[in-house]
């Protein structure tokens, strides 16, 4: 990204609905409701060409800076430190009111430079409050509808000197580097070439390290999801609080741990459907399901005290069924009244109502104190490479065939035997895998724990869901 652009001001101006224009997609939750978003949420946006690095954030108010607000405006402020330029959006058809002047005066005193941008001017109805932002003194007022997309020719125009700037700046910092590089002689001769093992493996791993991991953290509210990003990445990047339900809109923060690269994406708290009543929630919830189907690992966080009640079960069968890999963290353990009691408690739970998924790790820890991170992250590396597995076909018939060995098929329906003559794998991520089969109606549900358990067991697959499709092969003398 060439340069950074925050985009600022007081509650429900359309901060977000910008954002959403400037990123090509919806990733921001626009509802009329004022204050949705609470943490500043980055993007890459594009431009008439123009690219560069977009943050929303929460709007300014005045309050005491413990409350809630307050914390939101100050986390807001604390982006302008990476901002190249800040956006002051006021709404056109309310007009310039104190508080955008109030914010004005603030934003003055930054070193950040200041693009005042009057968002709703379609029609008519727009240009007084566009014509009352000369009287801010920040130059001149840029009139958009981030809602329709008009005035982005005007925003283009307003933002291409921080583009030649950032330019000029990579262009230095290039040129500095390449006496560095002029020292290094890559020749053909040290480059190696693989042949093709013929010993090769049976089980190996898809796992792609270039890609970040996506990470995704889920739970119910209040939960501390947010508490474990900012302990992770090891600053106070995401709003926090004893309330519950702090966190509506999916926050994604890169990171790396010991040199892998990760997307850390916390969402928003999860309640049961009976207990969501209005839409911005049920927006939030919306959010947080589909950062689970896009995710690869998903960290449960669950609550020390309350481990594995009905809502956190709920989610987790979600995962499953989503075919992501799961690590459970329980949180707050230092605070935990009867470890031993919940220790036992999460083993029942999960061998009880998770069977489908045997050997899913879970982890305790203290987000809070920084207790157990290191833990919690190998958890989610180890699982990741258990989930990319990949098993060679020859490797799979050879455990096929001694498998039906030690306990054959059962009969089907029609007193005959049914016949299991080949497998492969049809893909990875979750592993997936196709058998053909002579009556595959008739196999019972049993014997199909009875292979997923001896997949699990001798190829070390503990933790994943794994799925296998039954097909009856083709008789090409039916018709």
């Amino acid at each position: 990204m060439s340069f950074t652009v925050a985009i600022i001001g007081r509650p429900n101006v359309g901060k977000s609905t910008l954002f959403n224009r400037l990123v090509g997609r919806r990733e921001a939750i626009v509802h009329d409701f004022p204050g949705v978003t609470r943490d500043r949420k980055e993007g890459r946006a594009q431009l008439a060409g123009l690219e560069f690095r977009v943050i929303d954030t929460a709007g300014l108010e005045e309050a005491d800076p413990e409350s809630l607000a307050g914390r939101m405006s100050a986390m807001t402020l604390g982006a302008l430190d990476q901002a190249d330029v800040c956006l002051l959006l006021i709404d056109a058809r309310v007009g310039l009111t104190p508080a955008d002047e109030h914010f004005a005066n603030v934003l003055r005193k930054q070193s950040t430079p200041v693009l005042v941008v009057a968002n709703k001017c379609e029609g008519k109805a727009g240009e007084p409050g566009l014509l009352e932002a000369y009287s801010l003194g920040l130059g001149e007022p840029i009139g958009v509808s981030a809602e329709h997309g008009t005035g982005m020719g005007d925003l283009f125009e307003a933002l291409q000197p921080f583009a030649r700037t950032a330019a000029h700046d990579e262009a230095a910092a290039a040129e500095m580097d390449e006496d560095v590089f002029d020292a290094v002689d890559l020749s053909d001769d040290e480059t190696l070439a693989a042949d093709e093992d013929p010993d090769a493996p049976a089980v190996t791993t898809e796992e792609d390290t270039e890609k970040p991991l996506r990470l995704a953290i889920v739970g119910r509210p209040n939960t501390g999801k947010s508490t474990l990003v900012n302990a992770l990445i090891g600053e106070e990047r995401l709003l926090t609080g004893p309330e519950a339900g702090v966190t509506r809109d999916s926050i994604a923060v890169d990171w790396t741990f010991r040199d892998r690269k990760l997307r850390l994406i916390d969402t928003a708290g999860m309640r049961r459907k009976a207990r969501i009543s209005d839409s911005l929630e049920r927006l939030s919830v919306s959010e947080t399901l589909n950062n689970i189907r896009m995710a690869e690992v998903v960290i449960l966080m669950l609550d020390a005290n309350m481990v594995m009640d009905k809502q956190d079960l709920t989610i987790a069968r979600m995962v499953v069924e989503e075919g992501r890999a799961l690590v459970i963290g329980i949180n707050k353990w230092d605070a935990a009244e009867d470890k031993g009691a919940t220790m036992q408690r999460m083993r029942d739970r999960l061998q009880t109502s998770l069977p489908q998924v045997r050997g899913i790790p879970f982890i305790t820890l203290s987000a809070l104190k920084g207790n157990g991170l290191d833990r919690l992250m190998q958890a989610v590396l180890d699982i990741h490479k258990v989930w990319n597995t990949r098993i060679s076909t020859a490797a799979l018939n050879r455990w096929l065939e001694y498998t039906l060995s030690q306990h054959p098929p059962p009969l089907g329906k029609t007193k005959r035997r049914i016949k299991l003559r080949y497998m492969t794998q049809a893909k990875a991520r979750p592993p997936t895998f196709a058998v053909s089969c002579s009556l595959p109606e008739d196999l019972p549900e049993s014997y199909v724990r009875y292979l997923v358990n001896g997949l699990r067991d001798d190829f070390g697959m503990d933790g994943v869901p794994i799925r296998m499709h039954f097909r009856k092969p083709k008789n090409p003398y039916a018709r």
